[in-house]
């Protein structure tokens, strides 16, 4: 049986425009559905992003709470106003073995005719009383009143290091407190153990492990 062809030419234009536009719709579909997912997505995860980002959290009873942010490592300064430190004099140093000798010599204190080595450094600022501050921020351990030695300040960091401030008076702080890097803490003073450096700070350092650390090792004297 022979098959028939149409004859009508407006069938043959209506076939051909259905297939022309055919996979174009297709393409739009898809295209909007993506656009859809993907807007919906946002709007879903954007209200969190926003709150992360602003440092904020949601808590559970709908109340608004600050993020931890974690602290910046601070590096230690010196335990008086920096602006002051072209006054400043070391009258003793740390005792190295390493040192050189005329550093050595420099690190002994004389008491009742016999040496002690120095286990950090003594401050002076030309002879004058000076404002003692904590050398980084942490915790006040412990506060020593010893009219011999030197009343004394030790701090606990959060490193754990201790940073020790010895022949001090007008003491600010007590045993518990928390300071800031740079906070008045005590004014220094003279004691009865040195009494040849006058009135000075005697500022030691102990790292994690409960061992003595050379000052030098953290500030430029």
């Amino acid at each position: 049986m022979r098959e028939e062809k149409s004859n009508n030419p407006s069938l043959v234009k209506i076939k051909s425009k259905k297939n022309k536009w055919l996979w174009p719709s297709i393409y739009v579909g898809f295209s909007l559905l993506f656009v859809g997912m993907i807007w919906g997505y946002n709007a879903f995860v954007g209200p969190e992003s926003d709150v992360a980002d602003s440092g904020l959290v949601i808590n559970p009873n709908g109340e608004e709470a600050k993020v931890p942010v974690t602290a910046q490592k601070e590096n230690m300064k010196f335990p008086f106003d920096e602006a002051m430190l072209d006054q400043m004099t070391i009258l003793q140093d740390f005792y190295d073995t390493e040192a050189s000798k005329e550093s050595q010599e420099n690190s002994l204190l004389v008491f009742n005719q016999t040496y002690e080595t120095n286990s950090g450094v003594s401050i002076s600022i030309e002879g004058q009383p000076f404002e003692v501050v904590s050398a980084m921020s942490g915790t006040v351990k412990e506060v020593n009143l010893d009219p011999f030695i030197g009343d004394e300040i030790i701090v606990e960091h959060e490193n754990g290091y201790l940073t020790v401030y010895r022949s001090v008076t007008e003491i600010l702080v007590k045993t518990g407190d928390v300071v800031k890097q740079g906070q008045a803490m005590a004014t220094s003073t003279e004691n009865e153990f040195n009494p040849t450096a006058g009135i000075h700070l005697q500022f030691e350092v102990f790292d994690d492990k409960g061992e003595v650390m050379n000052p030098r090792t953290y500030l430029a004297f």
